[in-house]
This record gives structure tokens, C-alpha cells and sequence, in this order.
């Protein structure tokens, strides 16, 4: 499957974004798909991920209750959407895939086989 995050862009704090991860070649049935951000100078870091068929989701505890990560009833699109963006929220995003990663691995960006090229938040304060 190949991956094509879009829908970063320049928002003030406070404000919200959607970010979108399409599949092609395939769709993400059976996938889990996580949602990762690297800030200027710092490593990759795991925000949400979602396993498809069964539309669990996870999240890292910096954005629960602002962040969602969900996906179109035909699998092929899964989104993050973010709400109530924060200075720290900026990052390059990417959206990564998984067909055989299991739940205790959800975290760690070397368990995603695919990855789609990234895109940029940045949120002004």
C-alpha cells in the first residue's frame, strides 16, 4: 500500500486542523494506521493510531481529548483531526501502516512498514 498524508498547514493556537492519510494500491483494511510528528530538532514521536477494522483507536497522553484519528467507511482514507492546536503541536506530521504490528508495538515508528511522505503543522502562538 502507498500512503499520501495532506492537509497541514499555518493555523493559530487554539485552532484546528484535518489531516488525511489516503491509501493507494490497496486499501487499509486490516492495517493499523498511526499518526506520527517530528518536531525541529527532536526525534519522531507516536500520536494516534487506528486499527481499521475495528476502528480502535490510540493516543499518546499529550493529545487526548484534542486529537481523533478516524477512517472513511471505505478504508481507503484515515484522518486526524485536531482541535484546540497548541504552540508544541508543531511538527512534520506523517501517517504510517502496519498489516502485522500488534497493539504493545503501536508506539514504535520501526514496526510501520509504509510510510507516507509528511506534512506540515505549524501553530502560531
Amino acid at each position: 500500500v502507498q500512503l499520501q498524508a495532506s492537509g497541514g498547514g499555518l493555523v493559530q493556537a487554539g485552532g484546528s486542523l484535518r489531516l488525511s492519510c489516503a491509501a493507494s494500491g490497496n486499501t487499509f483494511s486490516n492495517y493499523v494506521v498511526g499518526w506520527f510528528r517530528q518536531a525541529p530538532g527532536k526525534g519522531r514521536e507516536f500520536v494516534a493510531a487506528i486499527r481499521v477494522s475495528s476502528r480502535n483507536t490510540y493516543y499518546t497522553d499529550s493529545v487526548k481529548g484534542r486529537f481523533t484519528t478516524s477512517r472513511d467507511n471505505a478504508e481507503k482514507s484515515v484522518y486526524l483531526q485536531m482541535n484546540s492546536l497548541r504552540p508544541e503541536d508543531t511538527a512534520v506530521y506523517y501517517c504510517a501502516a502496519s498489516r502485522t504490528i500488534i497493539v504493545s508495538s503501536y508506539t514504535n515508528d520501526n514496526a510501520y512498514a509504509y510510510w507516507g511522505q509528511g506534512t506540515l503543522v505549524t501553530v502560531s502562538s
